[in-house]
């Protein structure tokens, strides 16, 4: 059967996979949380923003919105893992002189993530997507136990 121009734009697309690939190596851990439940996202965007803008981060003026942006990117991924994986949620800051790494982790190897295609308002799964407009790159992997998904930003602009 023919569909119309019409009908094919008003047809969501389809969900897209995001690279499955390691982060590189270069980054040395900064700091990790443990999340039980969405409602330990407050304390943990609090915490990772003072992370992130503490004295011994880079300078505020050199990094613009990084902060703000891995704030957000942190929340959603973490946010995907609690309602979609399985325990434990783990995010973990990572760092080198150049750039930051977030890596969210979860125990469901049955799941691979995917960025959301065309969706009406309130629909949700978007955190793939603002993950991957927001940061630099994203990628997503497995080990023996464990699911990752993770981003990077740059520490200077």
């Amino acid at each position: 059967m023919a569909h119309s121009a019409d009908e094919a734009a008003a047809r969501p697309q389809e969900d897209a996979g995001i690279v499955s690939s390691r982060p590189p190596e270069r980054f040395r851990p900064v700091r990790s949380w443990s999340l039980d439940s969405v409602t330990d996202l407050s304390r943990v965007r609090r915490e990772l923003l003072e992370e992130i803008t503490a004295p011994h981060a880079a300078p505020q003026d050199v990094l613009g919105r990084v902060p703000e942006n891995m704030v957000l990117v942190a929340s959603e991924l973490a946010t995907n893992a609690l309602q979609h994986g399985r325990p434990p949620t783990v995010l973990s800051l990572l760092a080198d002189d150049l750039d930051y790494l977030l890596d969210v982790c979860d125990a469901d190897l049955d799941t691979t993530p995917v960025i959301a295609g065309e969706r009406p308002s309130g629909a949700g799964g978007f955190g793939l997507l603002i993950a991957h407009r927001l940061s630099q790159e994203v990628g997503w992997y497995t080990t023996d136990k464990t699911k990752h998904v993770w981003a990077t930003f740059p520490a200077q602009r």
